[in-house]
């Protein structure tokens, strides 16, 4: 491994240690170089701010290891996303609450926005083809957020999870000649 992927990886997991520890909010670029042994300069060599080192993260940990054609459905590509989520629970519903500009929120949707369109484009109508995909998108947003902060009443593991959404999407699809 080049020292720059031992560095990003260093930072990375001094952010998911510091993130179990107290609010997004409450770190600080100086927290994650001391937790880590690394300067500020090394660290804004790589990042340009810890949100983005948080987007990173999702990035090397699921997005640069996908690989649509090994996906024959939708719903197997949602299964391996949702255990990724379900094994860094910890992580990702801390991550998954930073807000504002940069938050991952943002990177997660901007990341899964052209997926969800090629799996969901001849699902619904022309015309509201943008509309219905974001739609769908903030709804998959707001529910994987409720499931990792046990929003839910039930306990629920990933496939549990991916069931019950399938099963609506499933049902949209069945009745996307009635839709809008």
């Amino acid at each position: 491994m080049s020292d720059s992927n031992l560095t990003k990886n260093a930072l990375a997991a001094s952010m998911k240690k510091l993130m179990r520890e107290k609010p997004f909010d409450k770190i600080s670029v100086s927290d994650i170089c001391i937790d880590c042994g690394i300067n500020r300069k090394s660290f804004y060599y790589h990042f340009r701010d810890k949100y983005d080192l948080v987007n990173w993260i999702f990035y090397v940990g699921f997005i640069g290891n996908l690989d649509l054609s090994q996906y024959s459905t939708p719903d197997e590509l949602m299964l391996d996303m949702c255990e990724y989520f379900y094994k860094e629970r910890v992580f990702y519903k801390s991550a998954l609450q930073i807000k504002g500009q940069n938050s991952f929120r943002d990177y997660l949707t901007e990341t899964v926005t052209p997926i969800c369109k090629f799996y969901l484009t001849d699902v619904f109508p022309e015309g509201d083809q943008s509309f219905c995909i974001t739609f769908v998108i903030d709804a998959l947003l707001n529910s994987l957020v409720r499931w990792l902060t046990g929003g839910y009443k039930e306990e629920m593991d990933a496939k549990e999870f991916t069931r019950r959404i399938g099963v609506i999407v499933d049902s949209i699809a069945s009745h996307k000649d009635k839709l809008i």
